[in-house]
């Protein structure tokens, strides 16, 4: 997608004059004019006016070329969620169609969820619901998240990661489903450049250094490819030129398959436009006579398009000086779908919106019922979502039946998953299946180019219940969980009431006083389920535990008894009133030393540095009473204590003795995470062993990205010595975070 920095309100309109009619022209400045008054006064994290992201959310909607109401949305798919404007307004103003458009990417604000996590799970349900209604919706939303990626630097560093994991799992998957590259690519290597930088920066800088090279040798190749196409009579010069491999597949292939950047051939394609599916293969025809192919580099998408309608010729060559390239060749038409996919088939022409409904655009469009589809079957949105992550955005694979139709499925699918997309009886009613004219077990895993026969029986009783275990896609395990929930309702309800009466009894509770239409109201609407029934048959099926309904029907009485105790521990403690006891806890005691450590001014009692957050001298420390073990001395920043707050009468107020002269050594972990290269562990042990003598233990690991992460067990003197480590460590190369670790 080229980019044009903060494009002006005027130049929008321009593009849109370039296409549209002027009645359209005038409604799309109308829209303009409304955002402009609707977000006056409001401002973005980088300090700019906020209108400046609805002006260029719509400007990539115009340089795709869409229509005026989907323009208009982009204008205005803020004003609802950010100012006063309505939906009745942008109805009134413009149409119902906008203000459709409008509601479907508009986030729901003012519903409270508990938590951020189901509340993001809640505006990605609405967004795809809306987006299999009309598909503009997903195309305003995809441009409006390309904008803020643009922008992300002005995010806080948790934001920026936490938005770019978003776009790598939901925006950039949905754009690849609908064939959107130009948009898909800078999602993915935007992405990556905030959640992991120094491989990004690593692959663009290896990139750099050796591009004059990789550009003469493109050069060379197509001065070749052209001389054997003008040898051809009444062959109309195609256009050609080299493609940049970009860097998010460069990472990806790094990682799935373990290469090094130096073994990745294909940093350059050559991408070849022609003007007849003929050309293509005429092309083809000249390109293996010229040079030689590579086996098992062919793919034809043209006889076999993608799931996401994508069209070319792929083959790879021994090129010029013995050196591999890929060819890419496909039609001018095919080149628009792949770069611009589902909008490539939105045409605007005099104010009217032309769908193409040609039956392979409709065909690959089908998905949008499994949308639907997993709505109905899902308990919630967030199931609903990690369905569209598993179903919807896996890898394909593509399958025959015996007449030759095909069928697309998710990577990893069995026949049973087949007979469960066809239909639901399908599904039900199998009993076998032959693949490739042999008889397969029903978890046999696809592959492409599979002829796939179902063989079902009337008869059948229906699924077994280990077909859970043979089916991937999520679509399948819904329906076979449906029926045995529908089958035995009354059996699993009956199930789920005797397990919740026997952990009551076996944890000591008394269940008539526990099990009230009260209590499991407030448990059911926890859970998220809309009548008891739901409840009971979800646990005696075996998809909620009981042991968590139990922890939740019990949970405020538990909170009592808790208090009662504490209360009568510290009573125990202290013969004299409560009141008494937190005066005499006040006053600051000292931790008089590390090995058997006691406390002043209470008894000598027997103290013990937690392990947990193992403090050292000059570390802020609090004490907690423990039962029957002494005091447990911790950080202040240590998690235990931060949960421990409520139980305010166990915490006492400490602090260090003089240390310097004892020369004791205290045990602390650190965690350094870096790149991993050669020489970084030793590098990391020559700093320690250069300022301390008491290095305990070293533990490596290495991920799947070559990130380094090195424990290191040392003993310290005092908090001062440590952070002097630290420093010495951070200034290490390729070593990006160091940090005591926290169990």
């Amino acid at each position: 997608m080229p980019k044009k920095e903060n494009m002006t309100g005027e130049e929008v309109i321009e593009m849109c004059r370039a296409y549209m009619n002027d009645e359209s022209v005038e409604l799309v400045k109308k829209s303009l004019y409304c955002a402009q008054v609707a977000h006056k006064g409001q401002y973005r994290k980088s300090g700019e006016p906020y209108i400046i992201h609805p002006i260029q959310v719509a400007g990539i909607l115009a340089q795709l070329k869409l229509d005026r109401d989907t323009v208009i949305t982009g204008f205005l798919h803020d004003v609802v969620e950010d100012t006063g404007f309505t939906l009745e307004d942008i109805s009134v103003l413009f149409s119902p169609i906008v203000a459709q458009l409008v509601d479907g990417v508009t986030k729901l604000g003012k519903i409270k969820y508990r938590s951020d996590e189901e509340q993001l799970a809640e505006n990605h349900r609405k967004m795809l619901l809306a987006m299999a209604k009309d598909l503009r919706v997903v195309m305003v939303k995809l441009s409006d998240r390309l904008h803020n990626i643009r922008t992300l630097k002005f995010q806080s560093p948790e934001k920026q990661k936490k938005i770019a994991k978003e776009t790598l799992e939901i925006y950039a998957p949905l754009a690849h489903r609908l064939g959107m590259n130009i948009i898909k690519w800078e999602l993915e290597d935007t992405s990556l450049r905030y959640l992991n930088s120094q491989a990004y920066y690593r692959i663009v800088h290896l990139m750099d250094s050796r591009r004059d090279e990789r550009e003469l040798f493109i050069e060379h190749a197509i001065s070749e490819i052209i001389g054997a196409i003008k040898e051809q009579d009444n062959m109309v010069q195609p256009e050609i030129y080299g493609r940049p491999k970009h860097i998010y597949s460069i990472y990806r292939k790094m990682v799935d398959q373990k290469k090094e950047f130096s073994e990745i051939y294909d940093l350059l394609a050559l991408r070849i436009i022609v003007n007849t599916i003929r050309d293509c293969y005429s092309v083809l025809g000249i390109i293996h006579t010229k040079w030689k192919p590579v086996p098992g580099r062919f793919k034809d998408y043209i006889a076999m398009p993608k799931d996401n309608m994508y069209q070319s010729i792929h083959t790879t060559v021994i090129g010029p000086d013995g050196k591999p390239v890929e060819v890419q060749i496909r039609t001018k038409d095919m080149h628009d779908v792949a770069e611009f996919g589902v909008a490539a088939h939105w045409a605007y022409k005099e104010g009217r919106t032309q769908k193409v409904t040609a039956d392979p655009l409709q065909k690959q469009l089908d998905w949008f019922k499994d949308l639907l589809e997993l709505q109905q079957e899902s308990q919630d949105a967030t199931d609903f979502i990690e369905g569209v992550k598993e179903d919807i955005f896996r890898d394909k694979v593509y399958v025959f039946t015996p007449k030759g139709d095909v069928f697309e499925l998710p990577n990893g699918a069995s026949p049973l998953d087949f007979a469960y997309h066809i239909h639901t009886d399908v599904g039900h009613k199998t009993v076998g299946a032959k693949v490739n004219g042999k008889i397969v077990p029903l978890n046999y895993r696809l592959k492409n180019g599979d002829i796939i026969e179902v063989m079902t029986n009337s008869n059948s009783n229906g699924p077994s219940y280990d077909w859970i275990n043979m089916v991937s896609t999520r679509k399948a395990k819904n329906k076979i969980k449906r029926f045995f929930k529908m089958k035995q309702q009354d059996l699993y309800i009956e199930k789920a009431r005797e397990q919740i009466i026997f952990q009551l009894k076996e944890r000591g509770f008394n269940p008539k006083e526990i099990l009230n239409k009260k209590a499991l109201k407030e448990v059911r609407e926890r859970f998220n389920f809309a009548t008891e029934e739901d409840l009971m048959i979800a646990i005696g099926f075996g998809d909620v535990s009981v042991g968590s309904i139990v922890n939740k029907l019990t949970e405020k009485i538990r909170q009592e008894q808790l208090e009662e105790e504490q209360l009568r521990q510290l009573m125990e403690n202290d013969p004299k009133s409560t009141e008494t006891q937190r005066e005499k806890r006040h006053n600051k005691m000292t931790v008089k030393h590390a090995g058997g450590a006691v406390v002043e001014g209470v008894d000598n009692l027997l103290i013990r540095l937690s392990r947990c957050c193992s403090p050292v001298p000059g570390d802020d420390i609090v004490g907690y009473i423990t039962k029957g073990r002494g005091i447990s001395v911790h950080r202040t920043d240590c998690p235990n204590v931060q949960c421990a707050k409520d139980e305010i009468n166990r915490l006492i107020d400490m602090e260090w003795e003089d240390t310097s002269q004892l020369k004791e050594l205290y045990n602390t972990e650190l965690i350094v995470r870096g790149y991993n290269r050669n020489g970084l562990l030793n590098e990391v042990l020559n700093v320690i062993n250069s300022t301390i003598k008491s290095l305990k233990g070293v533990n490596g690991k290495i991920d799947d990205n070559q990130m380094a992460e090195i424990t290191v067990n040392l003993g310290i003197e005092n908090v001062n010595q440590l952070s002097l480590i630290v420093d010495k460590i951070r200034s290490i190369p390729d070593v990006y975070a160091v940090q005591r670790i926290i169990s």
